[in-house]
């Protein structure tokens, strides 16, 4: 009975609107361009990665490495092909898009298992749906694509439906997109309390071990389900993922050096400058490189919490942009490896159209600080407003920001403002994020490949716990920009869109830009086979992890390389994808 009533409803859908039916009749799966045929599982890479999360739940700690090994672990409706980006099946093995954009149906691939035999089905992923958008949950920043959906209906067992309130260029990457939970493992949890136990994976990898705060190991599973499809051959060869935490990259960068670490990226100038001299890397035992490929570039900034005085006041932000030295940081900390911010999608503009640069101008400053109200106390030298000082605290989560800071107070005391530092460790600083408890703080954020300006810059996102929008930026205009921009599906026409909305956020100042580099610093001993452009078209470091290699010759002339003292083959200095892989 159940199964004729699943398709008398499937008819009754598919007869109330037009669809278009994904992937299309000539689609077939194909070789990933980029994976060389010497790929062999086997071996372990240990990754330096950062400091310990506060979760590995990506629906509750929204950072790189949590997607990351998230994403090993659980696996989406729909995958992006890495070279195309078109979407291609993954749990599903094909969907249709109703002619007016909202109606999206999913058709479960039946050979798809949890790792406990388990199949998947669509209880699954309405469950999965639901939790996220359960108020309860800290899933903040998740919600903001998928709330435009009604909760999803349950056709059949391997058959979903969703339904769009509004249409949206990212409707169907946010649903198809969204990682997949094991209902009958976790239904019956508190979902904000999933955090470091997964027993029950989709995907290529599993947990093996958790040391708290040390380190974070998956282990690849020969049974995974989709391990023979074509598209995954010479992919996720590692036996062994190790991620290493440190709380200070100094550290990690000494256990790199005596190999208890196999792959370091390199976000400190001078490190990459100072640090990559002497035998291990004359003798080619560790390989340098700097790679150039299509990654997208993000931004990094002092966020500013624009709720509360005095960060309320655009002339106090201004000024605070006004006071950071960023060309002497970039001359006597960086060795002038880094370009300057000039604006929050750097990639969307060319040299000849950028913006103007934001000059480091003690005078702008105080003339801006003085119209605010801020005068110098005689007695003190430093600025007060109804009798009270302007201070500022900046929250900070390594140790590594201090020498900056350093400069930037120096220069904020000399116009009167005093800076106090507040340092917290990663768990605790993303736990303040959450709820917006912080005045000043340092933040980064990564670009994607499709830009969606809703989630940190609409103003209904500025209240919303777990979100995007930290600095609590509202504009009616942008607003107006954001909302116009989401039934455009030309992504040209977009990004002209993001360029507007860049004018304004350069005019509001919620940030103090500070500055990147267009290119990936790598660092790894040389016992790894990896493809010629070694990373991926638009990837960083972390395309490494799925495309690299355990070779057992190239481990085994390590060792006897450096036992003997021994020279090694070296590896191009540079990579450019471009030459590498002719389009």
């Amino acid at each position: 009975m159940k199964t004729f009533l699943s398709i008398i409803l499937l008819l009754i859908t598919s007869q109330s609107f037009a669809i278009q039916t994904f992937p299309k009749d000539n689609w077939k799966p194909q070789v990933n361009p980029l994976v060389d045929p010497d790929a062999r599982p086997g071996g372990q890479l240990a990754i330096f990665a950062g400091q310990s999360p506060k979760s590995l739940n990506y629906y509750l700690d929204n950072n790189s490495f949590t997607a990351e090994v998230f994403g090993a672990l659980y696996e989406s409706l729909i995958d992006m092909n890495p070279m195309t980006l078109q979407y291609e099946p993954e749990l599903a093995s094909k969907w249709t898009i109703s002619d007016n954009k909202k109606v999206f149906t999913f058709y479960i691939n039946p050979d798809a298992r949890w790792s406990d035999a388990h199949p998947i089905t669509s209880h699954d992923i309405k469950w999965t749906y639901d939790a996220i958008m359960n108020p309860k949950n800290m899933t903040g920043v998740h919600k903001v694509s998928l709330e435009r959906f009604s909760s999803p209906k349950v056709l059949n067992k391997h058959t979903i439906q969703f339904t769009a309130k509004e249409v949206h260029w990212l409707n169907l990457g946010a649903v198809g997109g969204m990682q997949i939970l094991p209902r009958h493992v976790f239904e019956k949890m508190d979902f904000n309390q999933i955090n470091f136990s997964f027993p029950v994976v989709s995907g290529p990898y599993e947990l093996e071990t958790i040391v708290e705060g040390r380190y974070v190991s998956l282990k690849r599973r020969p049974h995974w389900w989709a391990r023979k499809d074509i598209r995954f051959q010479g992919i996720g060869n590692f036996d062994i993922l190790k991620f290493m935490f440190f709380a200070d990259r100094e550290n990690a960068f000494e256990a790199f050096k005596k190999g208890h670490i196999d792959l370091f990226p390199i976000y400190t100038a001078r490190l990459w400058i100072n640090e990559t001299h002497g035998k291990k890397f004359e003798k080619n035992w560790i390989i340098r490189q700097k790679i150039y490929n299509h990654r997208p570039i993000g931004f990094q900034g002092f966020a500013m919490n624009m709720r509360h005085p005095p960060l309320d006041d655009i002339r106090v932000r201004k000024a605070l942009y006004l006071l950071i030295d960023r060309e002497k940081m970039n001359k006597t900390l960086m060795y002038n490896q880094y370009f300057l911010h000039r604006s929050y999608y750097e990639d969307l503009y060319d040299v000849r159209h950028s913006n103007p640069l934001t000059p480091f101008d003690k005078k702008a400053a105080r003339k801006l600080l003085h119209d605010a109200g801020f005068l110098v106390n005689p007695t003190t030298g430093m600025l007060e407003k109804n009798k009270q000082p302007l201070e500022i605290t900046f929250l900070t989560r390594s140790s590594s920001t201090h020498k900056f800071l350093a400069i930037y107070e120096e220069d904020l005391k000399d116009v009167g403002i005093a800076l106090k530092i507040e340092n917290k460790d990663l768990a605790a600083w993303a736990k303040d994020m959450d709820t917006f408890s912080y005045q000043m703080t340092w933040a980064a954020w990564g670009a994607g490949l499709f830009k969606n300006p809703e989630g940190m810059w609409a103003s209904k996102e500025a209240i919303r716990n777990s979100g995007s929008n930290i600095t609590g930026f509202k504009h009616p205009e942008v607003d107006k920009l954001i909302d116009a921009q989401k039934q455009i599906f030309d992504v040209d026409k977009r990004h002209a869109i993001c360029r507007k909305i860049d004018q304004y956020l350069i005019d509001a100042v919620p940030y103090v830009l500070l500055w990147n580099i267009d290119y990936t610093r790598l660092l790894y001993w040389n016992k790894f086979g990896t493809p010629d452009t070694v990373l991926s078209k638009y990837g960083d470091e972390r395309s490494a992890y799925w495309y690299w290699w355990h070779d057992p010759d190239l481990a085994a002339e390590l060792k006897d390389a450096m036992s003997d003292h021994l020279n090694l083959p070296g590896r191009p200095d540079v990579i450019r994808f471009n030459e590498i892989l002719q389009e």
